[in-house]
């Protein structure tokens, strides 16, 4: 049964409104605890002020952000969320995560959970996902706890390579996760 979730937002900061709205709707039933990648934390962009965001988050979720690998690393061994999801994911961290390198808030949030055997949910937007970064998302299907969000080529005429999540099934994703299941189509059309 879930009770705690870990959500954690990189950049892809166009996405962030989603991931707010995802989160809201997430704190109905769960306890939510936010993490955000150090660039997000510190990061003003045309989408909104970071210390706007934080604020949201916490008021949201009623929990401190997570801002750090220091803060980060006792999610597994406290064992204080029973998954994990990672919305939007960028491409950078997505390699990252594929490639066990841990020097961000998040790729260490995703290590220290991924050692309690416990799902990852990965909901991910990057332009170069059909890219150079396809060979990740290759890699990372065949670990038995990492799961995708379906995803979208949301404009494949101006940004062929680009896919981004359907945050509206973060939930689904996140329900059949737990029972280590992959929610299916991943790939979809709109």
């Amino acid at each position: 049964m879930i009770k705690n979730i870990g959500f954690a937002i990189t950049g892809s900061f166009c996405t962030h409104e989603k991931a707010i709205c995802t989160i809201k709707s997430l704190t109905e039933k769960y306890n939510v605890l936010p993490i955000l990648s150090e660039n997000v934390y510190l990061t003003d962009t045309r989408f909104g002020k970071s210390k706007d965001l934080v604020s949201a988050l916490e008021e949201i979720t009623k929990n401190k952000v997570i801002n750090s690998i220091v803060k980060a690393e006792p999610i597994g061994p406290k064992n204080l969320v029973d998954v994990l999801v990672v919305a939007p994911c960028t491409g950078n961290t997505l390699s990252k995560i594929t490639n066990a390198i841990t020097d961000t808030t998040v790729t260490m949030a995703v290590k220290s959970h991924l050692r309690c055997n416990k799902p990852v949910i990965i909901g991910l937007s990057s332009n170069d996902s059909l890219g150079n970064n396809f060979v990740n998302i290759g890699k990372l299907f065949n670990n038995k706890n990492i799961f995708f969000v379906p995803m979208v080529q949301d404009d494949y005429i101006n940004k062929p390579n680009s896919l981004v999540c359907d945050f509206s099934l973060i939930e689904k994703t996140i329900n059949l996760a737990i029972t280590k299941t992959q929610i299916q189509p991943v790939f979809i059309t709109k």
